[in-house]
């Protein structure tokens, strides 16, 4: 397990193809930061990678930012730990926003059960 600290949050590397991603309170995710995300997991994380979205901190996006957050055709599946009603909220509204994407996600309330359904829906990188 290794632990990288970007500008916008911490991405942990659990396995070669799942990270746990943590953004930082208060950031404003806009288009570059969600580019350096992007070439962060294609460069760290082997394809196809499963993500646990830890939504401990509160956060916000862009326009143009929720319009591209999470896709990347390398993403196998994501599992969403909100652990707020704001959080909640603010992930169904991103999911809506972006349905034609048909995103493989699902929404926890604890860190455990998201790791224990990423792990359900292991499919071994080739």
């Amino acid at each position: 397990m290794k632990e990288y600290k970007l500008s916008f949050g911490t991405i942990i590397i659990l396995e070669e193809d799942l990270a746990e991603v943590i953004i930082n309170e208060g950031v404003v995710m806009n288009e570059v930061m969600v580019d350096l995300y992007h070439d962060f997991l294609l460069s760290y994380l082997k394809a196809p990678f499963s993500l646990i979205i830890n939504k401990k901190n509160s956060y916000s996006y862009t326009f143009e930012a929720q319009k591209t957050i999470a896709n990347l055709k390398q993403i196998h599946l994501m599992a969403v730990v909100v652990g707020s009603a704001g959080a909640l909220m603010s992930t169904e509204t991103l999911i809506q926003m972006n349905e034609e994407q048909d995103w493989n996600i699902k929404l926890f309330n604890k860190r455990g059960e998201a790791l224990e359904w990423v792990e359900n829906h292991y499919q071994p990188v080739t």
